[in-house]
């Protein structure tokens, strides 16, 4: 039965390609969608922001292959928003440029369908800024225009011509045509222009020559669709202001192998370094298979002397469990101990003290570190994942301790771990490095991409645990991290990348 209730269609500007340059309103508006129809342009990664129970359809356009004609696309806006959907048309760069987002608000208006447009960064602003080519420039051009490369024919080069920076969307089949038609209605040859491939991406490609030359030097690079042409003599600058295509990790593929809802803080580290991350995540968390022992142990716990976290996940799940009980951390008398900086960050954003950290964040270094205590007698409980060595508990419970391990969580490979790695390295596209931060990360990655996905592929490891699994798996890491943390495993991945550059 038809929603009493007409839905709003919001076309919403995905930017040219890097994910993070999608608006704050864009953002918003995708968290509130119950339909999202994207394009080819638009990042796979913005659809993380719509709810998980958003309906996703592909719309994408490519050369001679559209998945859905504009009238479709236009009558499943009408449809979803005459169901009293939330929908959101996510078009690559900005909506009302060259993006047929006019059509689209025409259908919707006839359709007395309500809408909002929220702008995008358009693709010569992503072009501009990533490859260091300001499109106008006191000294070289006051004056820009924008032409699309479609029907070149019908365009008039003599007009566009005169205009000092010319930029050329959907322009890299016709660029022959365009640089004879400018050269014939008076423009020099020597005129300095570009080709962008993916602007704002990680594989971004950048060729430079001039009108006369352009069009054979994108023949030469065998440049393929989707690139925008850029003619004019601020082009000369690209290479004294290329600062993207200059950071360190530039167009090098890294796998993350981390739980989802971790990878986050890794993938911006690489990310800003110019990585192409492709996120594989080979473990999920996932509530201990029964949580009983766990509650008893929160139903005593003002016995306990010592609480130990070895992770910021035992945190969480810890203070899930204790949420979900009839206690609060006022019953909570023992003394902290954090494995690593990350797990102290979880427990001092719960407003406590952590009374002991050890120098190195491994189990053997947490023993160590409890080598002054007097543990005679003592109580510890030891909240971790299912399967965990046991060189803490058996060293401390030498000393005198009674240690009480509990499951606070498991680690289990994700449904779609096998499926995701045949579409990851069966690609095609090489991997230049993957990260690993736990043994069962490897063990995981190996049951589901299989050893030979290593090969010719750097592995780097957050610890000597994780080191010494891949090497039973027989691969040897090709740097481990030191400190063993996020920050150390992207330093290590960082010195691997520099011996590779020399």
């Amino acid at each position: 039965m038809p929603s009493e209730r007409t839905g709003t269609v919001y076309l919403v500007g995905a930017g040219p390609g890097d994910p993070e340059l999608l608006t704050l309103k864009g953002r918003r508006v995708l968290a509130q969608a119950d339909c999202v129809l994207f394009d080819h342009l638009a990042s796979p990664t913005l659809l993380d922001h719509a709810p998980a129970a958003a309906e996703r359809i592909y719309v994408g356009k490519k050369k001679s292959d559209h998945a859905r004609s504009q009238d479709e696309i236009c009558r499943l806006m009408v449809e979803r928003a005459r169901a009293g959907r939330t929908v959101v048309r996510l078009k690559g760069g900005d909506p009302l440029i060259f993006g047929r987002g006019g059509e689209e608000l025409e259908a919707l208006a006839e359709a007395g369908v309500p809408f909002e447009v929220v702008p995008g960064v358009t693709t010569p602003l992503g072009i501009a800024a990533y490859s260091g080519v300001p499109l106008t420039h006191r000294e070289h051009t006051s004056a820009v225009t924008f032409v699309t490369g479609h029907d070149v024919d019908r365009i008039d080069w003599g007009r566009v011509g005169a205009s000092e920076t010319v930029v050329v969307f959907m322009g890299l089949t016709s660029v022959a045509a365009v640089a004879r038609a400018l050269i014939e209605n008076g423009r020099s040859a020597e005129t300095p222009a570009m080709a962008v491939r993916w602007a704002t991406r990680p594989d971004q490609e950048t060729i430079t020559g001039t009108l006369g030359d352009i069009a054979s030097r994108v023949a030469e690079a065998a440049m393929k669709p989707p690139a925008t042409i850029v003619i004019g003599e601020v082009v000369r600058l690209h290479s004294r202001f290329n600062w993207w295509e200059r950071l360190p990790l530039f167009g090098r593929r890294v796998v993350i192998t981390r739980d989802r809802s971790q990878a986050g803080v890794l993938a911006e580290r690489l990310h800003a370094l110019g990585a192409d991350v492709i996120e594989f995540p080979v473990i999920e968390i996932r509530p201990p298979a029964d949580p009983a022992p766990l509650d008893r142990a929160i139903a005593e716990l003002e016995s306990y002397d010592w609480l130990i976290f070895t992770s910021a996940n035992g945190v969480r799940c810890f203070m899930d469990r204790l949420d979900a009980s009839g206690r609060d951390l006022r019953a909570l008398r023992a003394k902290l101990c954090t494995i690593g900086p990350a797990t102290r960050r979880a427990v001092e954003a719960l407003h406590l003290k952590v009374d002991l950290m050890p120098a190195e964040y491994v189990a053997e270094g947490l023993v160590a570190a409890f080598a002054g205590e007097a543990l005679a007698g003592l109580r510890i409980l030891l909240p971790r994942a299912a399967v965990a060595r046991d060189v803490v508990p058996v060293e401390l419970g030498k000393c005198g301790a009674r240690v009480d391990v509990v499951e606070a969580y498991r680690t289990v490979p994700p449904d779609d771990a096998a499926a995701r790695a045949r579409e990851i390295f069966g690609s095609g596209r090489p991997i230049d490095f993957v990260t690993f931060t736990s043994s069962s990360t490897v063990t995981n990655f190996v049951a589901a991409a299989g050893r030979a996905a290593l090969d010719g592929v750097r592995a780097v490891s957050i610890g000597p645990v994780t080191s010494a699994t891949l090497r039973k798996a027989g691969v040897e890491p090709a740097a481990q991290a030191s400190p063993f943390t996020i920050d150390g495993l992207v330093e290590a991945l960082m010195r691997v990348n520099r011996t590779d550059a020399v």
